[in-house]
């Protein structure tokens, strides 16, 4: 049970900044063994990967009608789809207002790639990390 609290005691409430995480987009990963990898989490954890990628759909919290998917891959260790990082992984986030995300990590001196990716399903942009690795994939979610 809360403890009764008068209006005037109770902290402000802050409207959220623009540019706020909402969401894992998707995680891939490298594996030297991506075909016994991908069998393992289906047959363990049902994550179904038959060659493509296993969809994990959702929705948000404070809006259940906004409907998101988040992306489970396994990628060759060989691939450069990750580049120009080095990581053995990547993390897209679905953020609410990608420009307003990219404009504040600037101004706050984080690296960004000027390379973006344009889809029907998002827009992406690199974001150096404080290691300086890099991630591609922060992600703008579209109305569905």
């Amino acid at each position: 049970m809360q403890s009764p609290q008068s209006e005037k005691s109770k902290p402000p409430v802050k409207m959220a900044q623009r540019g706020r995480i909402l969401g894992i987009g998707g995680v891939f990963f490298k594996s030297a063994n991506r075909d016994q990898m991908r069998e393992w989490y289906s047959k363990h954890l049902g994550l179904a990967d038959k060659g493509g990628d296993a969809m994990l759909p959702w929705r948000e919290h404070d809006d259940p009608q906004k409907e998101h998917v988040t992306v489970w891959s396994v990628f060759p260790a060989s691939t450069n789809y990750f580049d120009p990082s080095h990581a053995p992984f990547m993390v897209n986030y679905i953020v609410d207002d990608l420009d307003a995300l990219l404009d504040r990590l600037k101004q706050e001196g984080v690296k960004i790639d000027p390379k973006r990716m344009n889809e029907s399903y998002g827009r992406f942009a690199p974001v150096k990390t404080f290691k300086n690795v890099t991630f591609r994939g922060v992600v703008e979610t579209f109305e569905m």
